[in-house]
């Protein structure tokens, strides 16, 4: 397995991307994050990490295969931490193109899109 931890500044988003193995999301300080999900067939799923995330969190499993995106939530700062197992390879990670997603997904609202890149 590989790890990094990383902190998204206020405002910051990790773009739409998928990789080919499970990956854990994890807070490890600050404001909360949104944290986007969209599976193979198309089902979107938005999980609140962090302090105010409800029943507070810290933690969420991303299947392999789906894609992700996550943002900040609030004026401050989001320190995370991603878990993929089997290891990260470079070779199996895809950026998403917001053209691409919107014609494989019609059903997402383009606020959902807008954390895809151009």
């Amino acid at each position: 397995m590989t790890a990094i931890h990383f902190l998204l500044p206020s405002g910051a988003v990790s773009m739409f991307h998928r990789v080919a193995s499970e990956e854990l999301w994890a807070h490890a300080g600050g404001d909360d994050l949104e944290l986007h999900l969209v599976s193979p067939e198309g089902q979107h799923r938005v999980l609140r990490l962090g302090p105010g995330g409800g029943a507070g969190a810290t933690h969420a499993i991303v299947p392999a295969g789906h894609w992700q995106a996550a943002r900040t939530m609030g004026d401050g700062h989001v320190l995370a931490t991603c878990v993929v197992a089997p290891g990260f390879e470079f070779a199996d990670f895809e950026l998403a193109r917001r053209g691409d997603l919107a014609r494989a997904f019609r059903a997402l609202p383009e606020a959902v899109l807008a954390l895809a890149r151009e």
